[in-house]
C-alpha cells in the first residue's frame, strides 16, 4: 500500500474506533444525555498526550510522520487490544516487511503431503489475501465445493459470504462470518492497496450486503484456536476445533486443521466422509 493509503486506512480506523468507544469506561458522561458511544477528538488528544491540531491530522491522513511513542499512547487511549495495536502500527509503518507472496496461489508440494497426512482431520492452506492453496481429502468431505469453484473465487473470505453451502455448513454463520471478516482486516493492513486484495473487497462488497456492513466497521481480531460447530448434510452435527499454523520455509502461508473437540464424535463422523470420497 502507498504511504497516502495507509495514512488514509490509519485515519478511517482510527475514527471508527473513536466512534465506537464507549464513554462510561472512561468515566465521561453521555454527549446530549443521550449518545453513550463516541469520544470528541480532543478527548481522545488529550488521553494520547498530544494536540487536538496534531491528532486531527491523524484521522484526517495527512501527511506526518506520527512517532511510534505517539502512535502507541493513541493506541491505548482507545483501548485497543494488541492486535488493534499492532495494527495501527503497520499502518504507521512499524511493521516487519510482508514475507514474499508470490509463490502463495499454490501450496508446494511439500506443505500439500503435509495436508494430505492430516487426514481425516479436515486441513487446508490459506494465501495471505485467504485464497485456498491447498487442501486434503478430509476438507473436501466437509465442503465439496472446494474442488469445482473457479480459481478466481477460492478464497475463504468469499466463500463464507457468498456461497449458500457454507452458510447452511456453520449453524453460527452470523457470528463466524464477522469474526473472519475482522482477522482478515487485521492480516490484511499492509496490503489493501495491492491489486488482487481490493478487487476482493470491492467484489464483495457488491456481492454482499453483511460484508459491506462489516466492513466498514473496522472491526479487527487476531485467531485463536476455538471450538467451531458443522452441520453437515451427510453426517450432522460436527464439534470440531479449529487451529491455525505456519510452516517456517514458508511463513506466507497459514495452515488451518480442524480437530475432533474433546468428548465429541467427530473421529469417526470424518473417517466414514473420507472414506466415502474414496469408493
Amino acid at each position: 500500500m502507498q504511504d497516502s493509503g495507509r495514512r488514509k486506512e490509519l485515519g478511517l480506523f482510527l475514527r471508527a474506533r473513536r466512534d465506537q468507544a464507549v464513554r462510561a469506561e472512561y468515566g465521561l458522561p453521555p454527549i446530549a444525555r443521550t449518545r453513550e458511544r463516541g469520544l470528541r477528538r480532543e478527548e481522545v488528544a488529550f488521553l494520547s498526550g498530544v494536540s487536538v491540531t496534531w491528532y486531527t491530522w491523524l484521522e484526517q491522513g495527512r501527511d506526518i510522520s506520527p512517532s511510534r511513542q505517539v502512535l502507541e499512547a493513541v493506541g491505548r487511549a482507545l483501548h485497543l487490544s494488541h492486535t488493534g495495536l499492532g495494527y495501527v502500527l503497520s499502518l504507521g509503518g512499524y511493521a516487519t516487511a510482508s514475507p514474499d507472496t508470490s509463490e502463495a496461489a499454490t501450496a508446494p508440494a511439500h506443505v500439500q503431503r503435509l495436508l494430505d497426512a492430516l487426514d481425516p482431520n479436515p486441513s487446508f492452506a490459506l494465501s495471505p489475501d485467504w485464497g485456498v492453496a491447498g487442501w486434503n481429502k478430509a476438507y473436501a468431505a466437509l465442503f465439496p465445493n472446494i474442488a469445482t469453484v473457479t480459481a478466481a473465487d477460492r478464497n475463504l473470505l468469499w466463500l463464507v459470504f457468498t456461497d449458500p453451502y457454507v452458510r447452511d455448513l456453520l449453524p453460527d454463520w452470523e457470528v463466524t462470518s464477522k469474526r473472519f471478516l475482522a482477522e482478515f482486516r487485521a492480516e490484511a493492513g499492509q496490503r489493501l492497496g495491492d491489486v488482487d486484495v481490493r478487487n476482493l473487497v470491492e467484489r464483495l462488497k457488491g456481492a454482499s450486503p453483511e460484508f459491506r456492513e462489516g466492513w466498514d466497521r473496522y472491526d479487527i481480531l487476531g485467531f485463536e484456536s476455538r471450538e467451531r460447530q458443522f452441520h453437515h448434510p451427510a453426517v450432522g452435527v460436527l464439534q470440531l476445533e479449529h487451529h491455525q499454523l505456519s510452516p517456517s520455509d514458508r511463513p506466507d502461508l497459514h495452515l488451518v486443521v480442524y480437530t475432533p473437540a474433546p468428548g465429541s464424535d467427530a473421529a469417526g463422523k470424518m473417517e466414514s466422509l473420507v472414506a466415502g470420497l474414496s469408493e
